[in-house]
C-alpha cells in the first residue's frame, strides 16, 4: 500500500531560509553602505587639495619662470583647465561648484578665466568645491602667495 504524502515534492523555501538570507543581505549592506558615503567626502578632500596644489604650483612657476599661466574654471562641465610649464591640461571636477574672485564676486556658472603673471596673482581667489552633505574653500592670498583650504567650519569662522 502506497503512502498518500510519498510522491508530493515541496517546491519553495521555508520561512527558516529566507530570514537568513535577509539577514545576510541586511548584513552586508551594512557593512557597504558606510564605504560609500565616505567615497563623497574623500572626494571633496581630494578635489580640494588639487585645486589647492594647482593654484600654489601656477603662482609659484609663473613667478620663477617669469611667463604668464592662466587657469580657466567651467562651471558648466565642472572641469578645470590650465595652461602651465608643461602645456594646456584638463581635468574633471565633480565637486567644483563657484569661483569667487574680488572683481567678479561669486560665479556658480558659466567659464571663470585667471591669469598668473610673471608679478603673480593681483586679486584674492575662492574656490567653492561642494558634494551632498558638505563644502570646502580653496582660497589663494595673492600677497601671501599661499592657498589655504578651508571647511565649513573654518569657512564661518573666516567669514568673520
Amino acid at each position: 500500500m502506497k503512502k498518500p504524502y510519498a510522491c508530493i515534492r515541496q517546491r519553495g523555501f521555508t520561512l527558516l531560509e529566507l530570514i537568513v538570507v535577509i539577514f545576510v543581505i541586511a548584513l552586508l549592506a551594512g557593512i557597504v553602505f558606510p564605504s560609500f558615503r565616505g567615497l563623497s567626502q574623500r572626494q571633496l578632500s581630494s578635489d580640494a587639495r588639487r585645486v589647492a596644489s594647482l593654484l600654489q604650483y601656477l603662482s609659484d612657476s609663473s613667478m620663477a619662470s617669469k611667463e604668464t599661466y592662466s587657469v580657466d574654471f567651467d562651471l558648466q562641465k565642472s572641469s578645470i583647465s590650465w595652461k602651465g610649464p608643461e602645456g594646456d591640461k584638463t581635468e574633471s571636477l565633480k565637486t567644483l561648484a563657484g569661483v569667487d574672485l574680488q572683481s567678479k564676486d561669486m560665479t556658480r556658472e558659466g567659464l571663470v578665466t585667471v591669469f598668473f603673471g610673471p608679478a603673480g596673482i593681483m586679486e584674492y581667489i575662492e574656490v567653492l568645491l561642494k558634494d551632498d552633505e558638505r563644502e570646502m574653500k580653496v582660497t589663494f592670498n595673492p600677497i601671501s602667495g599661499k592657498a589655504k583650504i578651508l571647511t565649513g567650519e573654518e569657512q564661518d569662522d573666516h567669514g568673520k
